[in-house]
């Protein structure tokens, strides 16, 4: 993996550097070989507080992660427990689709031990449960329109059809209150 390890407000030694690769290789271990993917994190830190962003995008799968902790070296343990957890659902969603198939080669490595396997087996059916199914028509607006809508409805997120462009779109709202539009490529 190729680490892109950047700075705001911060200056990135070679120590922080270094640990953040340490701690971020360790994901290696989940996969067969080494996956060829570039790790991009994010350091930044507003007052007392500092927040690493990790993206790991790869073929079929992106990875992504953040924390704030007022301890940078606290953070990376919290993003590196967060992506753990996130590979692990994963893997075990993928193997069990891929056993089901016949398939020998799992896109996972099978680790020694894993007990964990079972257990996310189990919670990851839980935790997938479809429990509503909403149908409506998607509305020509423009991505205000949308937002008005959304506020008056007290979602977090609105689908819609771009007026402009003719795609569905997704408004949502953001964590630090603004707003963000998804669209399609």
């Amino acid at each position: 993996m190729m680490y892109n390890i950047r700075g705001e407000n911060i200056e990135v030694t070679p120590a922080i550097r270094e640990y953040v690769e340490k701690k971020l290789s360790k994901l290696e271990r989940y996969f067969d070989g080494t996956p060829n993917a570039d790790v991009n994190v994010n350091l930044k830190v507003y007052n007392n507080d500092q927040k690493i962003e990790v993206t790991i995008p790869m073929t079929d799968l992106v990875l992504r992660a953040e924390e704030t902790h007022t301890d940078l070296y606290a953070a990376v343990d919290l993003v590196l427990d967060k992506l753990e957890r996130q590979i692990r659902k994963h893997k075990t969603k993928v193997n069990r689709k891929m056993r089901e198939k016949g398939a020998e080669k799992y896109l996972f490595a099978a680790l020694e031990g894993d007990s964990s396997v079972a257990v996310a087996a189990e919670t990851d059916e839980e935790e997938l449960e479809l429990v509503r199914t909403k149908r409506f028509n998607l509305k020509p607006m423009d991505s205000e329109e949308a937002i008005l809508q959304m506020n008056m409805l007290g979602h977090s997120f609105f689908v819609f059809t771009n007026a402009d462009t003719n795609t569905t779109n997704v408004v949502y709202r953001r964590k630090d209150g603004r707003y963000g539009l998804i669209e399609p490529n």
